[in-house]
């Protein structure tokens, strides 16, 4: 395999017969030779993250440098040194590298594809370190031929103990094929698209019956994941009907792609209909367009994520200081000063604010000590705390402004020897927060701590998706950002799935000439994600009851766009 690597050095190799005994630890350089799993950056080992954690120098397969590249760390003791040149890196290079880097005293991690112990190049990579004293750790991980399987939902034994065995058909000679034909042993075969055909008649000219099960898996464990059921005999006309099959051209993108093949009895179609957990999720493959920093999104990314959802954070509005600071600087003073019994935050950006102008002034989150807190939604509050602050009010029921004047106290001049609250919020902010607070008896000081204005248009590529159809689904939740996401990007494709936080948000869209699908039950964005992964399901299953294929909205592209008449 052609593994990624931060440079090339011609160092030359050194061999020995015989090892020489391994340096004390720290004394010089050290090797990790580290399993990545099959490509779900969820497989990865925690002894793993603490490796990568502490690497100098990383080396990865291609297949799995953007899965271990989030982990490691950077200008620690030194710059991390990594590079993506997948064409000219090769496995030569690879171990010129790393055993470069050991030499000069880094901490290396040599991250493969699968599991080090089934990969012959990182085997090898192993001798050269025994061989120079090199100090060396495996990290196993999730073996491709084991981990995809089970992402595909085919057990590789039963309640009676099937045989099971493994073979690489890249390599494999005609002995492998003829004691594996022979047998009735579920066979995991390692090879690509365009040779899986070829290993299929390997195994039916070896003994093996035509009418045998077998799945196919491509892309396995992400969430670009694919798998064919079929038998050794219709295999061809499967992936053909599929429009995979290499033609003349060849598929870009798909021929050459490794695949995962189980053959048996246990990867029959009937019990795949059954287990196939993962690519079963409710929004499996979705390309979703969440209109949101990635800051603002990362808990709702997550959400979308566990339900098999790919999701792309857009950001349409920017946050910027006031035009006038003053305001916001004598609230602050006020602040300090025992002005306010309350403060309250109704966003991250808020938070942000007021944590900025501290630290213009020197303050820190001593300074809310005697003042009640109260916040709107979880990440606020996680804002908060993190600031070192925890909130005395968040709203027991709806995470909004009208869900925080439910618990919200009504001013008592006996208990509150203060009746004002500081309130810094956005520029186009509502007045429902203020006109509920005056109501109670509270003095409000409502001040702009921010503005939101447009953000800058996203790139080419993914305005064209959204025009052309590219994203199966969007989230809005809020009436601006349909206006600023049409006013950057363009209006969404009318295949693309259009879900709204509610009723004004909706009813903005529709005046865009959009047609709202989904609607969340609630005014929450968890409550939003959702009601779209329902949506996703009740989809999913009309389709399977049609007998049709589970197609996402993006493989089904009209030639117009979204109208409204």
């Amino acid at each position: 395999m052609s593994p990624t690597t931060a440079q090339n050095p011609a160092t030359p190799k050194t061999q020995s017969a015989t090892p020489r005994p391994q340096r004390l630890y720290g004394a010089h350089g050290h090797v990790t030779f580290l399993g990545a799993g099959p490509g779900d950056p969820g497989l990865l080992t925690l002894r793993a993250v603490e490796a990568l954690a502490q690497a100098d120098v990383l080396v990865a397969d291609p297949q799995v440098y953007d899965v271990v590249r989030t982990h490691a760390r950077a200008g620690v003791d030194a710059p991390l040194q990594t590079a993506a040149d997948e064409t000219s890196a090769t496995a030569a290079g690879a171990a010129d590298l790393v055993m470069a880097a050991a030499r000069a005293g880094k901490r290396v991690v040599r991250a493969v594809t699968g599991d080090p112990g089934l990969d012959a190049d990182a085997a090898q990579e192993m001798l050269e370190c025994a061989a120079e004293g090199i100090t060396f750790e495996v990290v196993p991980g999730i073996a491709t031929a084991v981990g995809v399987p089970a992402y595909a939902g085919v057990p590789l034994r039963d309640a009676h103990g099937t045989d099971v065995r493994f073979i690489d058909a890249r390599t494999a000679d005609d002995r492998c094929w003829t004691e594996l034909g022979a047998s009735d042993a579920t066979a995991v075969v390692s090879t690509t698209l365009d040779t899986v055909v070829a290993a299929a008649g390997e195994l039916v000219a070896a003994g093996r019956k035509p009418d045998t099960p077998l799945t196919v898996t491509i892309a396995g464990t992400t969430t670009r994941q694919r798998t064919w059921t079929a038998t050794l005999g219709s295999i061809a006309q499967t992936l053909k009907q599929a429009k995979v099959l290499p033609t003349a051209n060849g598929p870009a993108g798909w021929g050459d792609q490794p695949v995962i093949a189980v053959v048996g009895e246990r990867s029959a179609p009937a019990q795949r209909d059954q287990l196939a957990w993962f690519e079963s999720k409710p929004l499996f493959g979705w390309n979703v367009l969440v209109p949101r920093t990635k800051e603002q999104a990362a808990s709702l990314s997550d959400q979308l994520r566990s339900y098999g959802a790919v999701p792309s954070e857009v950001p349409t509005i920017a946050v910027e200081p006031p035009r006038t600071p003053q305001q916001m600087e004598r609230a602050v003073k006020g602040l300090v000063t025992g002005r306010y019994e309350w403060i309250a935050f109704t966003s991250v950006n808020a938070v942000k604010a007021v944590r900025e102008k501290f630290e213009e002034y020197g303050l820190d989150a001593r300074a809310f000590a005697g003042i009640k807190v109260a916040a709107v939604g979880e990440q606020t509050a996680k804002a908060l705390v993190t600031f070192g602050v925890k909130p005395d009010l968040v709203p027991s029921g709806e995470q909004s402004a009208a869900g925080l004047l439910e618990d919200w106290p009504p001013y008592d001049p006996v208990f509150d020897p203060i009746d004002r609250v500081f309130l810094p919020r956005a520029d186009i902010a509502t007045e429902t927060l203020v006109a509920g607070l005056i109501e109670l008896g509270w003095e409000v000081d409502d001040v702009t701590a921010y503005r939101t204005v447009r953000a800058s248009p996203p790139p080419a590529q993914t305005r064209e998706m959204i025009k052309g159809g590219g994203f199966d689904a969007v989230l809005f939740t809020s009436s601006s950002t349909v206006r600023n996401l049409v006013g950057i990007a363009g209006k969404p494709h009318n295949v693309t799935v259009i879900a709204c936080i509610g009723p004004a948000t909706a009813k903005t869209a529709e005046e865009h000439g959009l047609r709202v699908d989904v609607l969340s039950p609630e005014p929450s964005v968890h409550k939003l994600a959702e009601a779209l992964a329902e949506f996703g399901a009740q989809r999913r299953v009309a389709a399977i009851e049609a007998g049709e294929p589970v197609k996402r909205p993006s493989e089904k592209r009209p030639t117009r766009r979204r109208a409204r008449s």
